[in-house]
């Protein structure tokens, strides 16, 4: 009798949740009206996404809207759904589940941003998460803790692309979804070891196959440009970038993130030539405020800077306070850490630690944080209609020039 309940209770567990794992968010278009769904299906037909402004748990059929996958593609051994919505309400919380022919996902939600210039708006910054779990999972959990609008990665999640390393990646990314259900848009960035566009195109659906694009955020509040330093610099990207800068002027602000940095901190790597070619005059021309910067494995943050090749310059900048560009990274989130032993003169700060930065921005400024990662486990959670309060043991950095970094228009 126990054999046979104990059958009965697996069956019936088998047909209560669908096939369906590695789930994530991103985005093509304004984060104000749309998301892109995207999963695993690992076994299963016919997946539909149930969708609406109220939660119904796994009932399925009491949600007032469905949408079909718009792309499929197999990778990485994986076949990666992706359902991009649209036409969404901003500023809204939206519930969802996955049903196919074998039953029902968990029920998840997300938020959509606020489409208002007097919105404030959450953001996380960092990447290289590709060698250590632990560092790397810490840095996934404080995610779901600090409940950002998106999270902009720049880059190197794996360490070689192997579909094995992207399943594991992925099963971890999972613990940046709350306890509660919900889940936050990752904005992602190609770096070298993403051996090719195809793997971040495949398993983000980004809106460029270049992996190089921009969103607004925030009705005119910001635009953010993903550039990618693992194609040509010049040519392509430059001139598009010339182009999408010069048709936002009217961006409140304009920051910027990509791999491989202009002015790496580490002696070891190589100086970003090429970027600061092409990039850093336009930067500081169209009032790219703030940059992100990965790849070094150490902890930056610079005082707003303007290319220079004059006298009191130190590898091609100098400090300029009032137009300057301030550049931050360089990348901590389990990739192997790397001594910070190449200092600028306009240098306001650096370290050697796991961390990311967790960044505020509205018509007035942006405050940016640099948060050390080991002890999420113990750092508690911002409330879903606040993400903006600092929660309680979250381990801020506060080197020698202060813990927050303000930049104003």
């Amino acid at each position: 009798m126990r054999s046979f309940l104990f059958i009965f209770l697996l069956a019936l567990a088998s047909q209560t949740f669908a096939k369906t794992s590695k789930y994530r968010l991103t985005l093509r278009d304004n984060p104000a009206t749309s998301v892109v769904i995207g999963w695993e299906q690992v076994s299963g037909e016919n997946p539909v996404v149930y969708y609406g402004k109220e939660d119904h748990g796994i009932s399925w059929e009491d949600y007032t809207l469905n949408a079909k996958p718009n792309r499929t593609v197999q990778f990485a051994e994986m076949e990666n759904n992706f359902v991009r919505l649209a036409g969404l309400s901003p500023n809204t919380a939206y519930y969802f589940v996955i049903k196919d022919s074998e039953g029902v996902s968990k029920r998840f939600w997300f938020k959509t941003a606020p489409m208002d210039p007097d919105a404030r708006l959450s953001f996380i910054a960092g990447g290289d998460s590709r060698n250590n779990p632990v560092p790397r999972r810490n840095a996934n959990i404080l995610v779901s803790k600090l409940k950002p609008h998106a999270v902009l990665f720049g880059g190197d999640m794996t360490v070689s692309g192997t579909p094995e390393q992207w399943q594991v990646w992925l099963e971890d990314w999972q613990l940046t979804i709350s306890d509660d259900g919900r889940m936050y848009p990752v904005i992602a960035a190609r770096g070298n070891h993403e051996k090719n566009n195809e793997m971040v195109y495949h398993l983000f659906d980004t809106p460029s196959e270049k992996i190089y694009y921009a969103l607004t955020i925030g009705d005119n509040l910001m635009r953010a440009y993903v550039l990618n330093t693992e194609i040509a610099i010049a040519g392509n990207q430059t001139r598009w970038l010339k182009k999408d800068l010069a048709e936002h002027k009217n961006a409140t602000w304009k920051i910027a993130q990509y791999h491989k940095p202009m002015r790496p901190h580490v002696s070891t790597k190589k100086e970003g030539d090429m970027q600061y070619m092409h990039w850093a005059k336009l930067f500081y021309d169209e009032k790219v405020k703030l940059v992100v910067e990965c790849d070094a494995h150490t902890v930056k943050t610079t005082w707003p800077v303007k290319p220079s090749t004059g006298r009191r310059s130190d590898e091609g900048f100098v400090r300029d306070n009032r137009r300057g560009t301030v550049y931050v990274g360089e990348g901590c989130w389990g990739a192997p850490l790397r001594e910070n032993d190449d200092p600028k003169s306009w240098t306001r700060d650096s370290g050697v630690f796991n961390q990311f930065k967790w960044i505020f921005v509205d018509k007035k400024g942006m405050e940016l944080r640099t948060i050390k990662t080991d002890n999420a486990a113990e750092v508690a959670s911002v409330p879903n209609d606040n993400p903006f309060v600092v929660p309680g043991n979250l381990d801020i950095w506060n080197p020698a020039n202060g813990a927050v970094v303000e930049i104003r228009p």
